[in-house]
C-alpha cells in the first residue's frame, strides 16, 4: 500500500504532506509516516499537527485512525498533547536520531528562542565600503505603522494589477515633497515608479541580453558621464549597447563643457560619486543650455542629495529646466536599499515611452510598499527620519575627520559636505597598496581607481573612498583605528 496525501487543514492553516507505505493497518503506516517526519526533521519540536478530524478527512480514513496514532505518537513521547493547545510535535527531539527514539534530557535550548539560520562566510572586520546606509537604523515601528494605515485604507482595486507608472498616492506624495525638499517641478502624471536607479537606466536605454545589446531602451547613445561613477551602471549601460563619453572632473564637478554631439548626460549634480562635491551654479547652467540647443537630455541621479551637513542643501538640476532633466532618486540611502524603490520624474514626451518600455502591469515595486510609502511621506515620517539620520551620519562623519587630525594629519579628507562617505587623498603612487594593506587586516575599503571610467584620459590622483554609514555603533571606533593604522605614513 503505497499513498501520497496532503491536508490542507482548513482550522490551521497547515499543509502537511505525509506518505503511506508499507504494509500493515492504516493506522501503523500513518503512525510510521508522521514518526519519520519527525525524526528526519521535516516536523520540527513545536509544529502544531492538523487536528484529527481535519486530517482524517483529507486522508480519507476514520477519526479513530488519526486518533489512535496521536495517542500512540504522545505515549512514545513523539508528540504531546495539551487541552487548547492541540497535538504537538514534542520539544527537544533528536530530528537525525536512527532507530527507537529513546527519551532526550531537557534541550539546552529555550524554546522561544528562533531558529538562527547557518552563519555566513565570514566577511570583513570592518565594513568601511560606500553606498550602505546604516541597516540599524531602519525606522520599523514607524514604518509598521505606515504599513497598516496604508493596508487598511487601501481600496480593492490596489490588490489588482499594478498601474506600471506607479500607485497614484505615492506619485502625489512624492510630488509635494520632492517640490518641498528638492526644488523639483513636476506633477504626478510625470512621475514613474521604479525599483531604484539601476532600473530607472534600463527602462531608458534598454536591456542587454546573453545575444546582444537591447534594441529597445528611449534614449540613445552616446551618453556623456562623469569620468569616476560607478562601474555597475557603465556594464549596464554597455550591455544596452550604449557608448559613453568620459567628461573630466574637477573641484567644480564634471567639465561639461566637453560635451559635443552626446544625445545626453549623466550627472550626480548634488553630490559627485564619489569624488564629493556639487556642480558649480555656472556648469548647472551651462549644461541646461548645451541641452536645450542639442535637444538632448540630462539624467539627474540625485545621489545623496538628502544629506548635507556644513550648508544648505543643494536644489534638484531639474528644476532649472523640467523638458530637458529626467530627475531620479530612490530610498536606497534615506531608507533601505532592501525595500527596492525609486522614481523618474520625467519630461513631458518621456513618460509614454518609459511606460511603454515598463510595460502594461507593475512588475518590479511592491504596490503595498508603495502605499506604505505615500503613507510615509504624507504623514511626515520620512521627513523625521531624513532628520535624525542626517544628524547620525553627521557625528559619524566628524568622528571620522577627528580620528584622521590625530593619527594621520598628513592626509587629506575632501568630499564630506554631504553623503555617506569621505574621499581620503594620498600621496601619488599609494593608493593599491593601501588598499591591500586595508585587505589583509579586516578592513573593506574601495580605492578611487576602482571607480575610474576606464577611457577616461585624466585621473583624479590616488585616494580611499571610506564609507562611515556601515559600521555598527559599538563597532565604529575600532574600525577607525584599523583604518588609520592602514594608511601610508608621511
Amino acid at each position: 500500500m503505497t499513498e501520497s496525501w496532503v491536508n490542507s487543514a482548513e482550522r490551521i492553516g497547515s499543509d502537511l504532506h505525509l506518505e503511506l507505505s508499507g504494509p500493515g493497518s492504516r493506522r501503523a503506516a500513518l503512525t510510521g509516516a508522521l514518526r519519520e517526519a519527525v525524526r528526519s526533521g521535516r516536523l520540527a519540536p513545536g509544529t502544531r499537527l492538523p487536528p484529527y478530524r481535519s486530517l482524517a478527512a483529507d486522508l480519507g480514513v476514520a477519526r479513530n485512525t488519526v486518533a489512535d496514532a496521536y495517542a500512540e505518537l504522545v505515549a512514545e513521547g513523539w508528540l504531546t498533547a495539551r487541552q487548547g493547545s492541540g497535538t504537538r510535535v514534542a520539544m527537544g527531539l533528536p530530528s537525525t536520531a536512527s532507530g527507537p527514539w529513546r527519551k532526550a534530557g531537557p534541550s539546552r535550548q529555550n524554546p522561544r528562542t528562533p531558529v538562527r539560520a547557518p552563519l555566513r562566510a565570514r566577511g570583513p572586520r570592518h565594513d568601511l565600503r560606500q553606498g550602505t546606509p546604516d541597516a540599524s537604523a531602519f525606522p520599523r515601528a514607524a514604518w509598521t505603522a505606515s504599513y497598516r494605515r496604508a493596508l487598511q485604507a487601501a481600496p480593492s482595486e490596489a490588490f489588482g494589477p499594478g498601474d506600471p507608472a506607479g500607485r497614484l498616492e505615492l506619485r502625489q506624495a512624492l510630488t509635494e515633497y520632492l517640490a518641498r525638499a528638492r526644488g523639483v517641478r513636476t506633477e504626478p502624471d510625470r512621475i514613474v515608479i521604479c525599483s531604484g536607479f539601476a532600473h530607472a537606466l534600463r527602462l531608458l536605454f534598454g536591456r542587454g541580453t546573453k545575444d546582444g545589446p537591447a534594441a529597445g531602451g528611449v534614449l540613445r547613445g552616446p551618453l556623456g558621464v562623469e569620468a569616476y561613477g560607478l562601474g555597475f551602471h557603465r556594464d549596464l549601460l554597455a550591455a544596452a549597447g550604449t557608448r559613453t563619453v568620459p567628461l573630466p572632473l574637477d573641484e567644480d564637478g564634471a567639465r561639461v563643457e566637453g560635451l559635443g554631439r552626446e544625445r545626453a548626460v549623466l550627472l550626480t549634480p548634488a553630490h559627485q560619486f564619489p569624488t564629493g562635491g556639487p556642480l558649480h551654479p555656472e556648469r548647472r547652467a551651462a549644461v541646461i543650455d548645451w541641452a536645450r540647443a542639442r535637444g538632448a537630455v540630462v539624467l539627474e541621479d540625485d545621489y545623496d542629495g538628502e544629506f548635507r551637513y556644513d550648508r544648505r542643501p543643494v536644489g534638484a538640476l531639474q528644476g532649472l529646466d523640467p523638458e530637458r532633466v529626467i530627475h531620479i532618486g530612490s530610498v536606497s540611502k534615506s531608507l533601505s536599499p532592501a525595500l527596492r524603490l525609486g522614481w523618474m520624474v520625467l519630461p513631458q514626451h518621456c513618460v509614454q515611452p518609459v511606460l511603454a518600455a515598463k510595460g502594461e502591469r507593475e512588475a518590479w515595486a511592491s504596490v503595498l510598499d508603495q502605499l506604505a510609502l505615500a503613507d510615509f511621506v504624507a504623514c511626515g515620517s520620512y521627513d523625521r527620519h531624513v532628520r535624525r539620520m542626517r544628524q547620525s551620519y553627521r557625528r559619524r562623519r566628524d568622528r571620522l575627520v577627528a580620528a584622521l587630525a590625530e593619527q594621520a594629519p598628513h592626509i587629506e579628507v575632501t568630499g564630506i559636505a554631504a553623503g555617506l562617505h569621505a574621499v581620503l587623498r594620498l600621496p601619488p603612487g599609494t593608493e593599491r597598496s593601501t588598499v591591500k594593506a586595508a585587505r589583509w587586516q579586516g578592513v573593506a575599503l574601495d580605492g578611487l581607481a576602482a571607480f575610474r571610467h576606464p577611457q577616461s584620459p585624466t585621473s583624479v590622483g590616488d585616494g580611499l573612498v571610506v564609507g562611515y554609514a556601515t559600521p555598527a555603533e559599538h563597532a565604529y571606533g575600532a574600525a577607525l583605528e584599523a583604518l588609520c593604522e592602514v594608511l601610508p605614513p608621511v
